[in-house]
């Protein structure tokens, strides 16, 4: 029967693993070490300005570790969604990360870079030629929502993965992928069920998150011809149905039908089964090959300039109805703005009473009264200096705003002096839709260097 092993040692690169997780992974012989870089979970800001959300020594730290054992296991690695957004800047530096590592360490590898990244050009013809769709929207793409994105990413599938390993890769980075793609690759490669390559690869994309212990260790993924199993590398977690089955509600509309490039993968007859040492193993997805073969396309751009401000406030008579104190102020401060002349149109702001109902906006439990609370203001403005000014006009606001008519003025609590924290240009999505093709290849770009670093290979 044909079985592949796949080790995946952290939730997203650069969050880290202990040691005895990792060596717990690694006794168990994988086949190939894969993991996601990368995700949109923190909002538009990285892939609208190309940089990544890690700090590199932790990323760094983490490839280094993943490079030594694949040396000494003469096994490959495949890396997705570079630099956080996938940008091609983000392949680059991941290369950068890679090349210093091997040479360092003294091996030689082989590295594939898969680019993902669109062209604003080529996307204005897909756009004419009726190839973008919506993803789970209603919004329309227009040229002009193209030209102003800053950059537009396509999630690539498990085909390139699947080239560059045949052609001998020992390291894949890529751009912008579907997290599923990068562990699903070496399983259909060995001749396994492509359902449960898929299903399994979902499963575990987030690493331990599918486990009793998600901030402790990896997860080991083994698919066979009839399904595949998952089991945490920590010592004090395990797998169980419920955490392996309630994976496939993140990120995900319908937990039966998990979309990807070219396939549809369907678990609605999935069958989840307790084995012996915390694994768990499921059986009976099946998978269904897409008419069109779509990628899904991100796009993000600017969206104008911020300032922040956070004042604590503690006063029992405001905290028995902070959203009435808080629409006085607002009212009050939106009335002197208009009276200074400032135009608003160019510019918005928000208070969020943090400790209240600043999370959800929603009504609170009947009789909640907080201990205190924390409101965010926040600017937005065309310019960065016009947003500092409108916070600094409400400044004065957010210090002393009365509790009450003919009572005496309060003080509240500036953590920060000065009070205004400037967060320079902001960005938004721009872009969530999915472009036909005609080739899994069409919008791809892939290029392979040879590493040397005077040792064995990688």
């Amino acid at each position: 029967m044909n079985v592949c092993k796949v080790f995946v040692p952290y939730g997203a690169l650069g969050t880290g693993i202990s040691d005895e997780a990792f060596e717990n992974g690694m006794a168990l012989n994988p086949d190939i070490i894969s993991v996601d870089g990368g995700s949109t979970d923190s909002g538009p800001y990285y892939l609208g300005n190309g940089k990544c959300k890690y700090a590199r020594e932790a990323l760094k730290n983490d490839t280094r570790r993943m490079i030594v054992a694949a040396h000494q296991h003469n096994i490959p690695i495949t890396i997705g969604s570079c630099g956080t957004c996938g940008v091609d800047e983000g392949v680059d530096f991941m290369e950068e990360i890679c090349r210093e590592i091997l040479e360092e360490e003294g091996f030689s590898a082989k590295i594939a870079k898969i680019y993902t990244e669109q062209s604003i050009d080529v996307m204005k013809e897909k756009l004419r030629s009726g190839k973008i769709k919506p993803l789970g929207t209603r919004v329309e793409v227009s040229e002009e929502i193209l030209d102003s994105c800053s950059h537009i990413v396509a999630a690539a599938g498990a085909e390139p993965f699947i080239k560059a390993l045949n052609d001998g890769a020992d390291i894949v980075l890529c751009g912008r992928a579907t997290d599923t793609a990068v562990l699903a690759c070496m399983p259909i490669i060995k001749g396994c069920s492509e359902a449960a390559a898929w299903h399994g690869a979902k499963v575990c994309e987030c690493g331990p998150l599918c486990s009793t212990n998600p901030q402790n260790g990896g997860i080991f993924m083994t698919v066979d011809e009839t399904g595949f199993e998952v089991e945490a590398t920590a010592s004090d977690s395990t797998c169980t149905p419920y955490t392996v089955s309630a994976h496939l509600l993140y990120e995900n509309s319908d937990p039966f039908h998990l979309v990807e490039p070219g396939v549809v993968i369907d678990t609605s007859k999935a069958v989840y089964t307790q084995l012996e040492n915390g694994r768990v193993r499921v059986e009976n997805s099946s998978i269904i090959k897409s008419d069109v073969y779509t990628m899904k396309l991100e796009g993000a751009g600017p969206a104008g300039y911020q300032t922040i401000t956070l004042v604590g406030i503690r006063d029992r008579i405001i905290m028995k109805n902070p959203l009435g104190w808080l629409e006085n102020l607002r009212a009050f401060a939106q009335s002197k703005l208009d009276r200074l002349g400032y135009d608003n149109t160019r510019y918005s702001f928000s208070l969020r009473p943090y400790g209240y109902n600043a999370v959800y906006g929603g009504d609170v439990p009947e009789g909640y009264v907080p201990n205190e609370i924390g409101v965010l203001l926040t600017v937005t403005a065309d310019e960065q200096e016009l947003a500092t000014q409108i916070a600094k006009v409400m400044n004065p606001l957010l210090l002393h705003f009365e509790v009450e008519k003919n009572r005496p003025t309060p003080s509240f609590a500036f953590p920060f002096s000065p009070a205004e924290v400037v967060k320079g240009k902001i960005y938004e999505f721009k872009l969530y839709h999915v472009v036909e093709m005609d080739d899994p290849f069409e919008l791809l770009r892939t290029t392979t260097i040879e590493v040397n670093g005077k040792g064995g290979k990688a």
